[in-house]
């Protein structure tokens, strides 16, 4: 199997492929924090809370994923995320999706610093909480 590379990750959010929209896109894991913890979970490793964490350029235009963060804030939908940003899924070259809630980010959300490049964006950043562990797709 081929190692990722940085300029083939391809992700859709909601049906809509957010791809030029990002520079970051990354799932990150770490312990939950639970009240409960059952001998099961306990003996698999304990909880765990997923995350997709990402830099979106702000584009107020309808439809764009920073108006969905604008518009959309507590809704659950769906992302597949294809790290070597290939059209069909394979055992070389797996896809991974799941359900994500949208939230607004903590932090700057509108606006930033000026920048004297023409080519410059104002960005945000945000992470987004999965409902579990993504599930690897190959087929």
């Amino acid at each position: 199997m081929a190692a990722l590379g940085t300029r083939s990750l391809v992700l859709s959010i909601g049906g809509t492929d957010v791809t030029t929209q990002i520079s970051k896109s990354v799932v990150t894991s770490k312990a939950a924090d639970s009240d409960f913890v059952s001998f099961a979970d306990a003996a698999a490793g304990g909880l765990r809370e997923y995350a997709l964490e990402f830099t979106g350029v702000q584009d107020p235009a309808t439809g764009t994923l920073w108006d969905k963060v604008w518009t959309g804030a507590g809704t659950t939908v769906a992302y597949i995320l294809k790290p070597f940003g290939n059209a069909a899924a394979s055992v070389a070259q797996p896809h991974y999706s799941g359900n994500l809630t949208i939230t607004e980010p903590d932090g700057d959300m509108l606006g930033g610093e000026a920048d004297a490049s023409t080519t410059a964006r104002m960005t945000f950043e945000a992470a987004w909480v999965l409902s579990g562990k993504p599930v690897k797709v190959t087929v």
